[in-house]
């Protein structure tokens, strides 16, 4: 007996010990508890009665119980004894037939679908349970199974599992299934079984368990195939999704078949963009002429001149901050807190790792930081010994550490509000200066006691931020404010002694003083980049572009050349008096919309920032970038190159001349989200996919410029996810937030109701979640979420997907097998939103959702 079971087994004993501890009460209600249990046995018998052909089943199922209820009519018990015994049987009768309706739900609606193929009705596509097609045209004719199903619960038993991980993000996706009656303690799993191999509704079947997990989760888990139908039914949320299989493989396929691993691998060789929109100080030049910052979880060495990137990937979510140690080869990166796929907290912590060999060489903090390591510094004066963070937790905790010795030296309450930098005094390896909100705080560290000074502004005018910290040649800590002042603190004291009032107008997000001495400072509302003297009088200054974004942080470069990141996640190599020249671009919003070059390497991303950029693969810059007046969901190259379609948030579509991004054509269906716009393989048709729930299918001539719709696809009862074209650009293949899987006529749109005319289709890519040559991707428990996108290699041999937990994976394809192996790799810190293969199969571009980020692998 398993866990679940025995823990059902106990309820049981519980509940009885329970009825008898209220004996007495019961005793009392005399003849008028037995009247109301004559009126429930007569209603039980009725309902049994009910379900006509099933009767055997039943009565097999109410013998099984009476078995361990047994009351002799011989007994020399009293009446009320006897009354009372009956109440104990009717309780647990009561709760056993609300199980047993949930599973007689089940079983009938099983044979009503066998029934309606009896009459000869063909079911199109694959429904959610107890739904039929939008697209039917005659009501089904009533039936004995229809009239019991009306007496019994809606919804269909999902084999003992909730998943109750999360809900789809339309309004129109399904609502969790909360199936409490199904998990009374008065019945095992056993017994469930019991009866449904009594009902026969999957005698032909044959069943193959992913794992001997306990209880009724096991259930969900399974995949089960019907050789004689030719099809395989897997659950997703306890909801079964059907699967045909093509005929030449029908002989045979088996669930128990191994799929080997795939032979190529992936690399990560390019990532695009910069963390500029919610980070600071996290730039930096190295001596090797690389410059280090991030972007989601993976550390970039960026060589500028040789155009190469190295990548350190030791981190497991978001890296909020950086530091690089003294020796200019050690380097610090501090991450946040987030959760693994099993659900287990991911622990804040910082990384102390070798710059060159990419190892790592230490761990801190490990379940003492609480949300994310913000910011992080090491000591300047004493060879870098000391390291000090800042948590974000409440009190926002600064800590010391002796990193070598993976030791807390001191740790003190820094501030209520949030602290925006902390930075050891480059003379001083015992002062640490922190910044942010209306404070600016001078610590002392002496043993492991931290004693705070807090700078005094007296009649200088307060700001509500104090931004960023660095420090003079002559130990003199200069700070930018929100208010755009710059101000100057001795060294050693708390108080001011120089100001640079309106320095910018608005914020400083940045002071870097020089080598020389000099100053830049970096303004947010102003963009502008300001070079200082050593008196702090304005030598020069140049404005970066608004497409570019205010500037975050500063890092010098060679003589005379900087390095500028900015909030719109860009960096720009920069020379006075008015050299700029980006050199990193990237997205600033959650990030949906992929599609590649049909022929060139390149690709095109939308996101909802309201940007369009066309991406080289081998200069890892954008051809061109387009601003679009809606945020972009979805993009979609036609056949020939010359075009491609953008799909937006708010049900407009448009289409942009790939040369020379002038706009072509704007349309618009609904006014819901465009999750995906896809040319069908002859450039003849384009499919609007929407979270309306149809499809919306256009006649495309002059090479992509002329657009008339000739068909609605109306069917699905949730929001569509993905679309398929076959090969030869006849028929389309959906899936929906509701787990369906449709077929549908391209020309006009009308539902394919017969599964032989698709079965043995060819399609000419494959994305859709829910096929039976992608079926293997979903995982142990799944929720239907889980996988935002697959995507089909050009020569058929591999399929990669993208999760919800920051991983891309890589299968050999087809993956038609139950939970296929894979390789997994890391480097997204979001949920992946979609994955696409360049025209040769020589690179994979995978997206990031919230972390904005773009990242290119070699297939290898």
């Amino acid at each position: 007996m398993n866990v679940a079971e025995t823990g059902r087994g106990d309820g049981v004993k519980k509940r009885r010990r329970g009825l008898k501890g209220r004996r007495r009460e019961r005793m009392r209600r005399g003849r008028a508890g037995r009247k109301e249990g004559e009126r429930k046995e007569g209603m039980m018998s009725e309902r049994i009665a009910s379900c006509g052909s099933l009767y055997d089943s039943t009565n097999l199922l109410l013998q099984y119980c009476n078995n361990d209820d047994t009351v002799s009519a011989s007994s020399n018990m009293d009446v009320e004894d006897r009354v009372s015994h009956l109440e104990q049987r009717l309780q647990l009768q009561e709760d056993e037939i609300q199980l047993l309706k949930a599973a007689l739900a089940d079983a009938l609606r099983r044979l009503g679908y066998c029934e309606e193929q009896s009459l000869g009705m063909q079911p199109g596509g694959v429904h959610a349970p107890g739904r039929r097609s939008l697209a039917s045209t005659a009501p089904a004719p009533p039936t004995k199974v229809r009239q019991l199903l009306q007496a019994l619960p809606s919804r269909p038993l999902s084999n003992g599992y909730v998943q109750q991980k999360r809900l789809l993000s339309s309004p129109s996706s399904p609502k969790k299934e909360v199936l409490q009656s199904i998990k009374r303690k008065s019945m095992s799993t056993e017994r469930l079984t019991l009866v449904r191999r009594e009902m026969g509704a999957e005698s032909r079947s044959r069943t193959t368990s992913s794992s001997s997990s306990s209880g009724g989760k096991s259930r969900s888990k399974e995949c089960t195939l019907n050789a004689e139908d030719g099809y395989v039914r897997m659950f997703l949320r306890g909801r079964p999704v059907t699967m045909h299989i093509p005929d030449q493989q029908r002989e045979s396929y088996s669930l128990d078949q191994k799929v080997a691993l795939p032979d190529r691998k992936l690399k990560l060789q390019w990532v695009y963009g910069y963390r500029g929109r919610d980070c600071r100080s996290n730039l930096y030049l190295l001596p090797t002429g690389e410059i280090v910052y991030f972007n989601a979880s993976v550390v970039v060495l960026y060589n500028t001149e040789e155009q190469q990137q190295r990548h350190y990937l030791g981190h497991n979510d978001d890296v909020k901050c950086l530091s690089v140690h003294p020796d200019m080869v050690t380097i610090a990166t501090g991450q946040v807190a987030g959760n693994s796929k099993d659900g287990k907290l991911l622990a804040p912590h910082v990384r102390v790792w070798d710059s060159v060999s990419l190892n790592t060489l230490h761990v801190l903090g490990m379940g003492v930081f609480d949300r994310a390591v913000t910011c992080v510094t090491f000591s300047k004066s004493n060879g870098g010994t000391f390291l000090c963070a800042v948590d974000d937790a409440n009190d926002h905790i600064l800590s010391v550490w002796n990193w070598q010795k993976e030791k807390q030296v001191a740790d003190v309450k820094c501030s209520n509000d949030s602290v925006l930098a902390a930075v050891f005094h480059p003379m001083d390896a015992n002062l640490i200066v922190t910044c942010g909100k209306s404070h600016i705080n001078f610590w002392t560290m002496e043993g492991t006691t931290l004693t705070k000074r807090q700078g005094l502004f007296e009649k200088h005018e307060k700001p509500k931020y104090v931004l960023c910290v660095a420090f003079a040649e002559n130990g003199d800590a200069i700070t930018g404010d929100s208010s755009g002042n710059i101000y100057v603190w001795a060294k050693g004291g708390n108080r001011i002694t120089h100001q640079v009032s309106g320095a910018h107008e608005g914020g400083i997000f940045s002071v870097c003083v020089l080598k020389d001495g000099t100053l830049v400072s970096g303004g947010g509302k102003d963009r502008k980049v300001v070079l200082w003297n050593h008196d702090y009088r304005k030598q020069a200054e140049m404005e970066v572009g608004e497409l570019l974004g205010p500037v975050r942080a500063l890092a010098e470069g060679k003589p005379g050349e900087l390095f500028v990141g900015t909030t719109k996640n860009a960096i720009i190599r920069a020379a006075f008096p008015d050299t700029l020249t980006p050199i990193v671009q990237g997205h600033t919003d959650e990030l949906w919309g992929l599609d590649v070059h049909p022929s060139m390497e390149q690709f095109v991303t939308c996101s909802q920032d309201k940007q369009v950029h066309l991406w080289d693969t081998n200069s890892h810059q954008p051809l061109w970038s387009k601003t679009i007046e809606d945020p972009g969901r979805s993009a979609g190259f036609h056949p020939s190159g010359a075009v491609l379609a953008v799909g937006t948030m708010t049900g407009r579509w448009l289409v942009l001349d790939t040369d020379t991004r002038d706009l072509v054509s704007m349309h618009t269906d609904g006014n819901e989200i465009i999750s995906n716009v896809k040319y069908s393989p002859d450039g003849n048709f384009l499919a609007v996919a929407s979270h309306d729930n149809f499809v919306y299918i256009y006649a495309v001539t002059e090479n992509g410029r002329k657009y008339s719709r000739v068909g609605k696809c109306t069917g699905h009862s949730s929001f569509v996810t993905h679309l398929d074209w076959s090969s030869d650009s006849q028929f389309l293949v959906t899936n929906s937030g509701d787990y369906e899987i449709l077929f549908w006529e391209a020309s006009s749109g009308k539902h394919v109701t017969n599964m032989d005319t698709v079965r043995n289709q060819e399609w000419a890519t494959s994305t859709c979640t829910l096929s039976f040559n992608t079926f293997g991707v979903w995982p142990d428990g799944a929720d239907g979420t889980d996988i935002n996108a697959v995507c089909r290699s050009h020569d058929g041999s591999l399929l990669t997907s993208a999760d919800d937990f920051g991983k891309v994976h890589l299968f050999a394809f087809p993956c038609s097998q139950p939970r296929a192996t894979s390789h997994e790799y890391g480097g997204h810190s979001s949920h992946v939103t979609n994955v696409a293969f360049l025209h040769d199969n020589s690179h994979l571009i995978s997206t990031g959702g919230k972390d904005t980020s773009i990242l290119q692998w070699v297939v290898a």
